[in-house]
């Protein structure tokens, strides 16, 4: 069967050249990078290798590079790491459309005695910038926005908010997982202190990720052991995973201008034939202001799960949201938040695309969505109940 994959913002193929490049490193040079011999001192100085094409590719400085397991961590480790340095300070801001590994920590929090503030987000998936203003006080430790969201593209303003949070002095981090290789991000040019991304996103291996962390920010290991990563992350380094994600931090400077060209051209002949070729379809987000490689449709009267059940019997592989909650029925908290309709949130779908992705993938969903949408229309409660009404 062929397969169409288009879920890369779930998790991307991992490119041929970075297993190559990681390869050695189970077999070969396998030594510990904290031992004292030269054998494992070869290995430390391809961690620091690494290290240095991820601060390239950041605008960054080496040492403001920690090597973590992958967003989730990082994302964790930034905001835990925030409120042991301001132990006096309770309060914490993010957005109601933030990945579940910021909202699922400030939950917990919010159990323990923490003030937990959640921006709205308008239909389109936008901040109220002056409501964040307001919303900052002098209890507040960390602002957290993501930098793009993982469902609809959406990108928020992210060096503005830095702004912003910082003339307050407050500590700002940014969820940055689904914007890394798809987006210019320069750290000499931004007030981020924090900023979070993983390698899965980004055609390396899962279980890799790495917490920017600006240089003279407060911060205390969230992972508490050995003097690893300059003693801001406990724990032997994943060596094969650190030189992997170099060497994908390499192929994604190379192919940053495909992203935002090539590959935006695909998203866009797609979005723009499904809307001409199905009725009562919208976007869901921001159009001037999302990922080059993603789209998110709402087709109404018709169940996203449905959908993904037909297009997978073609091999065609999308998603009805963040793969880290799927499995409910229920619409997604991102929608939700920007107050979709439900018959076209309960009917959303996210095609996210790579370098990968080809002119005949694009062909291949074009010619069979229709047909999926129509048939599962014929039976779907929701159509029977539309034309009850009318």
């Amino acid at each position: 069967m062929k397969v169409v994959y288009v879920d890369n913002n779930a998790t991307t193929k991992v490119a041929e050249e970075v297993v190559a490049e990681m390869l050695p490193y189970f077999t070969q040079s396998y030594g510990n990078p904290s031992s004292m011999h030269t054998f494992g001192g070869h290995v430390a100085k391809n961690i620091e290798d690494s290290r240095e094409k991820v601060a390239e590719f950041l605008g960054a400085i080496p040492s403001e590079i920690v090597f973590t397991s992958c967003g989730t961590e990082s994302d964790n480790a930034a905001i835990m790491g925030t409120l042991e340095c301001y132990p006096e300070k309770r309060h914490i801001i993010t957005s109601r459309v933030e990945h579940p590994a910021v909202l699922t920590l400030c939950k917990n929090l919010q159990k323990r005695g923490y003030k937990i503030t959640l921006l709205p987000v308008d239909n389109k998936g936008k901040l109220d910038l002056n409501l964040l203003r307001e919303s900052i006080t002098e209890d507040t430790a960390i602002v957290s926005i993501m930098y793009a969201n993982n469902e609809t593209g959406v990108v928020f303003p992210i060096d503005e908010i830095a702004n912003i949070v910082k003339s307050r002095g407050v500590v700002f981090h940014t969820d940055a997982v689904q914007a890394i290789g798809k987006l210019n991000i320069d750290m000499k040019k931004s007030n981020i202190d924090f900023l979070s991304l993983s390698g899965h996103k980004l055609h390396a291996p899962k279980g890799i990720g790495v917490i920017y962390i600006r240089r003279g920010t407060k911060f205390r290991p969230f992972l508490k052991g050995g003097h690893q990563e300059n003693g801001r992350r406990g724990g032997t380094e994943n060596v094969p995973y650190v030189v992997g994600l170099g060497k994908a931090f390499e192929l994604a400077k190379e192919y940053l201008k495909e992203e935002q060209s090539r590959i935006k051209t695909l998203r866009d002949r797609l979005e723009n034939s499904l809307l001409r070729a199905i009725p009562n379809v919208k976007i869901n987000g921001d159009i001037e202001n999302r990922l080059p490689n993603t789209t998110s449709l709402g087709f109404e009267f018709v169940e996203g799960e449905a959908i993904l059940l037909m297009l997978d019997r073609l091999g065609i592989c999308a998603s009805s949201g963040s793969a880290c909650t799927s499995g409910s029925l229920e619409p997604s908290h991102v929608l939700r938040a920007m107050g979709v309709p439900f018959t076209y949130a309960h009917g959303s779908i996210r095609f996210s695309l790579s370098h990968y992705n080809t002119d005949e993938d694009i062909d291949y969903i074009i010619k069979h969505m229709p047909e999926v949408i129509t048939r599962l229309r014929e039976i779907s409660p929701f159509t029977q109940y539309s034309r009850m009404a009318e």
